[in-house]
């Protein structure tokens, strides 16, 4: 069975709910089997996220309360798009800069993360950061964080003791713990051929 043989095709959709940082939209879809069935989507713009890196081999992290969860989190920095057109690289340099103060010579893009395609289409750039610098910090109006450096090592401990639970947080440190142990002598690639899927952001039916 090739994919086509499972694709659903959505042919009408209503926004139900029009929020400040997400939307919701009910989406009528054709099964493959021609039967119809209503999926619930969350629109989000997309956001972009930061692994900073230093020389050393220590990340650092922000440590902020997620109500939404009600518990505290280790996060690599990271935040929303200023629009869904936005670049995610300009996105995760203007949010590296404000949630810590650093700075960086380098990003190379690790991934695109659907963080939850089963219900929504927000996707995460997520970037290795080097050739790091130290400046002030410039967090947003109401945006409460901690930074610390840890070495990556044990950044990777606490995820696989469970003490960091947030997903980009875990893709981003396990790709850069594989980038730096598995590809110590290759020359630093500042771009992949990762592409973002713009037509995750669109709502328009497909038939």
């Amino acid at each position: 069975m090739n994919d086509h043989a499972l694709e659903e095709k959505v042919f009408f959709s209503e926004e139900v709910f029009h929020g400040y940082l997400i939307n919701v939209e009910h989406w009528q879809v054709r099964l493959p089997d021609g039967r119809q069935a209503l999926r619930e989507v969350v629109k989000h713009r997309g956001a972009a996220a930061v692994v900073p890196l230093d020389e050393a081999g220590n990340v650092t992290l922000v440590r902020q309360h997620r109500v939404a969860v009600g518990r505290f989190t280790w996060e690599i920095p990271a935040g929303k798009l200023d629009s869904a057109d936005e670049e995610m690289l300009t996105a995760a340099r203007r949010e590296l800069e404000e949630e810590t103060g650093l700075h960086a010579d380098n990003y190379r893009l690790l991934t695109i993360l659907d963080t939850t395609p089963g219900f929504c289409n927000e996707q995460i750039g997520i970037y290795l950061a080097t050739g790091l610098s130290q400046h002030a910090m410039h967090t947003d109006d109401g945006e409460f964080l901690r930074v610390a450096s840890f070495p990556l090592d044990e950044a990777i401990r606490k995820v696989m003791e469970g003490e960091i639970h947030d997903s980009k947080t875990i893709v981003g440190l396990m790709m850069a713990w594989q980038l730096r142990h598995a590809e110590k002598a290759a020359p630093f690639e500042s771009f992949t051929t990762i592409k973002r899927q713009t037509s995750a952001f669109s709502s328009r039916p497909s038939e």
